[in-house]
This record gives structure tokens, C-alpha cells and sequence, in this order.
């Protein structure tokens, strides 16, 4: 089963939870991020998590780059990784 790697590529989170360099690897449940976030990003990590590609412009991959709802503070870049 594939596997998503989250990197925080950029962070001015306000809470603090985010920051930039933070590595989550997520297979089945819910990483310890932000929710602000995640709900963002989850219907991406479900594709990948599920085999999917993603439109990247002309083209389709098995990453995408996502800002957080909160102003744009964090920027995540997911991507499949296998085992």
C-alpha cells in the first residue's frame, strides 16, 4: 500500500503547530497537523493514498502542493512514497 510523505516546505503558522522542515509520513489515519490544514489537504492525501493521480497543469502526478486556508501561513507538498 502506498504512502504519502507531508513536508512543510514554508510556515508562518500562528499556532505554532507547523513548522517548516516538519516530515509526516500518513498510511490509514490522520497525522498530528493542524485541521485548519488537513481538511485542506485530505481529499489530495486520499487520491494518492488510494493509487490516483492528480492534475499538475498538462499532466498528472503522485504529488501535489497545497497553501493552508489561514492566509496562505503554510505551504505542504505531499507525495507517494513506496515501501
Amino acid at each position: 500500500m502506498p504512502k504519502v510523505k507531508l513536508t512543510v516546505l514554508e510556515s508562518r503558522c500562528r499556532s505554532g503547530c507547523m513548522k517548516q522542515g516538519d516530515v509526516f509520513i500518513v498510511e490509514d489515519l490522520c497525522p498530528p497537523i493542524c485541521h485548519e490544514l488537513w481538511s485542506m489537504i485530505y481529499p489530495n492525501v486520499y487520491v494518492l493514498l488510494n493509487g490516483g493521480e492528480l492534475d499538475q497543469g498538462e499532466s498528472r502526478a503522485k504529488w501535489f502542493r497545497q497553501r493552508c486556508g489561514d492566509e496562505n501561513r503554510v505551504l505542504i507538498r505531499g507525495e507517494v512514497v513506496e515501501e
